[in-house]
């Protein structure tokens, strides 16, 4: 993926960030220059690497990672869908769902689900048992976090750490010396010196795919000690396996669930709606708090927005905001279950959730899937596909991808990702591969599925750099040529994530608005789902492959207020 200034969301360069004069220093607050002349000092000094300063934002749009999304609404008709095979219980939206079984997480309450899946939210927030997971800590002042503390349980503005995580299992490196476990995190580097329960920020969670690592809009600055990952950190990688994930929506400052509640109220009064507002509001909100929103205004008014929103809305746009009032679990839970609803299944739906979610969000969409449709997702699969397209996918919902221990997790930090990477297994299976391809008579797709599902994200990496100097090919070539139809169209998806997240998002995207027509319903789904985790990376690699901004190819296949609440989402 490209870097671009313009698109990127980032702070300039390497070299800006760390050279700013004190001229440009001069807008910030008086503790906020005391950092920046600090940080200069210790670049000057080695003892940080060039580049990793954080830009200042001073809140607002892109000031803090979004808040972890909890609760859900109440009652109502929000758009779930009616009818069918795979009918919806009455009551609308989801409420809480039990704890799977024999699942748990260190300190939390017995039955609790564990730290938040990847790109489902914000980590760090121990659940209720037999809840949705719940908001962060409890905070004083009126449900403001505690003084020192950003919005959602934020640090605040010239916070100096480098967070990094897994899809599988989260810790926390202090001091960029020691590993110790916290509330689902890993970071690099100092944090700050308040109790971590009640303001340790957060990191944006990204898809599976290898180590991950996020900050306001993917910067930060790195202290002594973290050179062993990389200098000059402008983008981690750890060899090859790792990125910065960055969103475009986060959770918006000096949030007042009240206040937005009078507004929309407003907005859908008497004659006429004046959606410009709505999407004013809805579309600069996290789904915390538009979660939040939701119950507020039941409280003041006694009645649903979800459902005035559904009356006073129509086409694309209300769809688009239904979707936004989803949790996230429930939305993939909701598509899935739409897509195998009635006559027919929209198998591209299936494969773009199940191939690309990580071990904890299956497990959260099959647990969901449930508790609120009433229904066994496997045995719907099952019901509604066949051969080996249907034993892929039934693989995938097992959530059962090898995941990596502690220990893994802090030799990747001392190390580096090969460390955690089977070189023998990589050769083994990169041979059975082969085996089951090229050299095979006919294809044994159980093979593929066995690997391809089975192995960690690390692993695969491994296993297709084998591949290539064993068969001089590489594997998306022999799937292409061993396989057909759905079949194939999973196996690259799962080979595509692996490889490049940002990438194979970006393409669904470039095929849902190339040609004749749009693919809208895509088009929201993906937008919608991936705003909040790695749209802004989704968005660079679209610049870099097709030489044209998403905001502006969006912006030539829709119109209107549709049009307007895409392009809030995108970041435009």
């Amino acid at each position: 993926m490209g870097k671009h200034k313009k698109h990127g969301g980032r702070s300039s360069s390497s070299s800006s960030s760390s050279g700013s004069s004190d001229d440009e220093w001069k807008h910030l607050p008086k503790h906020e220059k005391k950092q920046r002349k600090r940080w200069k000092k210790q670049m000057r000094k080695g003892l940080i690497a060039p580049g990793t300063l954080p830009p200042w934002h001073g809140g607002g749009h892109g000031a803090y990672p979004p808040a972890y999304a909890h609760g859900v609404p109440h009652g109502g008709h929000h758009g779930v869908p009616h009818g069918g095979h795979h009918g919806v219980p009455h009551g609308g939206y989801p409420q809480a769902y039990p704890p799977a079984p024999g699942m748990g997480v260190p300190g939390a309450p017995p039955g609790a689900y564990p730290p938040p899946p990847a790109a489902y939210g914000a980590p760090g927030q121990q659940p209720y048992p037999g809840a949705y997971p719940g908001p962060p800590p409890a905070a004083p002042h009126g449900g403001y976090p505690p003084p020192g503390v950003g919005p959602g349980g934020f640090a605040p503005p010239g916070f100096s750490s480098l967070w990094i995580m897994t899809d599988y299992n989260y810790q926390l490196v202090m001091e960029a010396t020691q590993v110790s476990t916290h509330q689902g995190m890993l970071v690099l580097g100092a944090h700050p010196s308040h109790d971590p329960a009640s303001g340790l920020p957060p990191a944006m969670l990204a898809p599976s795919g290898g180590i991950t690592a996020a900050a306001p809009h993917g910067t930060a600055a790195v202290p002594a000690g973290v050179e062993a990952i990389g200098a000059g950190l402008d983008r981690v990688t750890l060899d090859g396996c790792a990125q910065i994930f960055r969103p475009t929506v986060v959770a918006s400052p000096n949030f007042s669930a009240e206040r937005d509640s009078e507004t929309l109220r407003k907005s859908m009064k008497g004659a006429g709606t004046d959606e410009r507002t709505i999407i004013g509001i809805i579309g600069k909100r996290c789904n915390t708090q538009r979660q939040e929103i939701a119950k507020i205004y039941k409280t003041m008014y006694g009645r649903d927005l979800i459902a005035d929103l559904e009356s006073e809305l129509s086409g694309n746009f209300r769809e688009t905001i239904m979707g936004m009032f989803k949790p996230p679990a429930y939305y993939d839970a909701w598509s899935l279950n739409h897509a195998m609803e009635g006559l027919g299944t929209k198998e591209s739906v299936l494969i773009e959730i199940l191939c690309t979610r990580s071990n904890q969000q299956i497990r959260d969409i099959v647990a969901c899937y449930k508790e609120h449709f009433k229904r066994d997702l496997e045995k719907d699969i099952s019901d509604d596909t066949s051969g080996h397209f249907k034993k892929l996918l039934i693989s995938c919902c097992q959530g059962n991808r090898q995941e990596l221990t502690p220990e893994q997790l802090s030799q990747v930090r001392s190390q580096g990702a090969s460390a955690v990477v089977n070189a023998e297994l990589a050769r083994q299976d990169a041979q059975k591969l082969q085996e089951a391809g090229i050299k095979h008579l006919g294809t044994d797709e159980s093979t593929f599925i066995s690997v391809l599902a089975l192995r960690h994200m690390y692993q695969l990496q491994a296993t297709f750099s084998e591949y290539q100097k064993l068969t001089g090919k590489d594997i998306l070539d022999s799937i292409s040529s061993e396989t057909s139809g759905d079949f194939e169209t999973g196996l690259r998806a799962i080979v595509r994530s692996a490889k490049n997240r940002p990438e194979y998002f970006a393409d669904k995207l470039h095929d849902s608005i190339k040609g004749l027509g749009t693919d809208d319903s895509r088009l929201i789904r993906i937008i919608v789902s991936r705003c909040e985790i790695d749209l802004q990376d989704i968005k660079d690699a679209y610049l870099t492959k097709y030489q044209k901004t998403l905001d502006s190819e969006v912006a030539s296949d829709t119109s209107g207020d549709y049009k307007r609440i895409l392009l809030a989402l995108i970041g435009s």
